[in-house]
This record gives structure tokens, C-alpha cells and sequence, in this order.
């Protein structure tokens, strides 16, 4: 009698994508802008197919045969080839906005000026700070709540929050437009949407999940346990299409 087959057998298989390209990696302006925050060379997108149907149930398993595919593994840089990875953290990212409007009370509380120009204010450690930081990391910032606690979770806000923040010497915007364009351009290329044919509605349609893959001596994809160090599966259960969007945070490319 044959054994029983164990639940993680039946796995998903992957294949890179090499031909898939992302404008906010094309792109010299947006490059020029991610070389200033620190993050040219620690940011990067890289998509796969995939071969079984994708449910939001079996996320968990998803990403657990990601991280242990030989194709995945092979292609991932800071991450050995070879032994089980075990599942480290799966987390569901809400991922509903089709539009810009959740920044809209950013501009109207006070954190920037009509202009757009990012207000300055004074903080015991760092010497050089502002409004719009301060609003995104601290909790007891008097704008903090300008931004509701379900539209932060949004992929969209978290997409943001990583530029604002950037890399270990990000030079900061003195204007919100660069945070706010070049978060529009990478939201585009990395979620898929799809128009209802009878109520023109536009709604996404890809699945987001913050994961950390672990092994027996620790994290092994991120390797770092840092704020702005992240990995996000971004799955099209359509085209079967998975991206990893991921950055590392330290001293970024000095050229482009």
C-alpha cells in the first residue's frame, strides 16, 4: 500500500520571470530618486509564474513552497541554496485603494503647506526632522491619527511609509511630491486591477502578503529584523503570477 502523502507534497512550483520588467526600476528619474534615499541596489521586484490556483486560504502553503522552490532559492540573492525552510511569518496586507485619495488629509492638517512643502519641526534626536516623518513613525505625533488605523495597514500607505523613510543616508524630500508620485508609479507596477464590465467599477485584484522565511539559525529571507527591511509576496491569482518585492536597508548605490 502506498504511504500516505504528506500535506506539502503537493506543492506549488515557480519560475522566474526575467522578461517582466518594472518601470520604477527602468526609469532614471525614479532611480535618480531612489540613489538619494538610499535604497538604489536594496530595492527590487522580481516576478515569477507559478502552477496550482491561488486561494487566500492556502497562503500560508504558498509561501512556504516559495521560499523552499530550487528556482526561487537560486535566483534570490542573501539566501542559501539548499535545507528546509521552515515558514517564518505570513501576514495578509490589506490591498483595496485604486486610488490616491487616502493621502488627501495629509495636505490639509498641517503636516505639509499648500505648496506641498513638507513642514520642519524640532525632535530631541534627530537635528534635521519633519512634520511628515513624525506623523509616519511616532504614535504620539499630534498628526498621527490624521490617517485612520485600517488605511495605514493598507499596502498602498505601507508603500509609502517605506519611501518617506528610506534607506540608512536617505536624503530627505523637502516636498511631499517625489514620496507621493513615486509611490503611484510603484503601486501601479506591482498590483493588478480588473474593470467590472457593468458597473465600470475598478477593484484589485491581487492578493498581498508580508512574509519572513526562517531556517534553524534564524531569518534567513529578510536577513534583518529592521523596520525598512521587508519582503512582500504580491500574487495575481489570474495570470498566476507572483512578484517579491523586497528591500534591504543600509547604505544604498552611490550611482545609478
Amino acid at each position: 500500500m502506498a504511504a500516505e502523502k504528506c500535506p506539502f507534497e503537493q506543492t506549488f512550483s515557480f519560475s522566474p520571470l526575467p522578461t517582466k520588467k518594472f518601470s520604477f526600476l527602468q526609469d532614471k528619474d525614479t532611480l535618480a530618486l531612489l540613489m538619494k534615499w538610499s535604497m538604489l541596489g536594496r530595492i527590487s521586484a522580481q516576478c515569477y509564474s507559478f502552477d496550482l490556483s491561488f486561494s487566500s486560504y492556502n497562503s500560508e502553503k504558498f509561501a512556504l513552497s516559495f521560499f523552499r522552490d530550487p528556482d526561487v532559492v537560486s535566483s534570490l540573492r542573501k539566501m542559501e541554496v539548499g535545507g528546509r525552510v521552515p515558514l517564518g511569518i505570513v501576514e495578509s496586507v490589506p490591498c483595496t485603494q485604486v486610488s490616491m485619495e487616502l493621502f488627501d488629509p495629509i495636505y490639509s492638517c498641517g503636516v505639509v503647506k499648500p505648496s506641498g512643502r513638507v513642514v520642519k519641526c524640532f525632535h530631541d534626536v534627530h537635528p534635521d526632522y519633519d512634520e511628515l516623518r513624525q506623523m509616519l513613525q511616532e504614535e504620539d505625533s499630534e498628526h498621527y491619527c490624521v490617517v485612520g488605523k485600517e488605511q495605514r495597514a493598507e499596502f498602498l500607505f505601507r508603500v509609502f511609509k517605506h519611501l518617506c523613510v528610506g534607506g540608512e543616508l536617505c536624503q530627505y524630500e523637502d516636498t511631499i511630491d517625489p514620496y507621493i508620485n513615486t509611490t503611484k508609479q510603484m503601486y501601479k507596477d506591482l498590483i493588478s486591477v480588473q474593470k467590472d464590465p457593468e458597473t465600470k467599477k475598478i477593484s484589485v485584484v491581487s492578493t498581498v502578503l508580508k512574509v519572513c522565511a526562517y531556517d534553524e539559525s534564524g531569518p534567513c529571507y529578510p536577513t534583518q529584523e529592521e523596520d525598512q527591511t521587508f519582503a512582500y509576496l504580491i500574487v495575481d491569482p489570474f495570470r498566476r503570477h507572483v512578484t517579491l518585492f523586497s528591500h534591504f536597508y543600509g547604505l544604498g548605490n552611490f550611482a545609478l
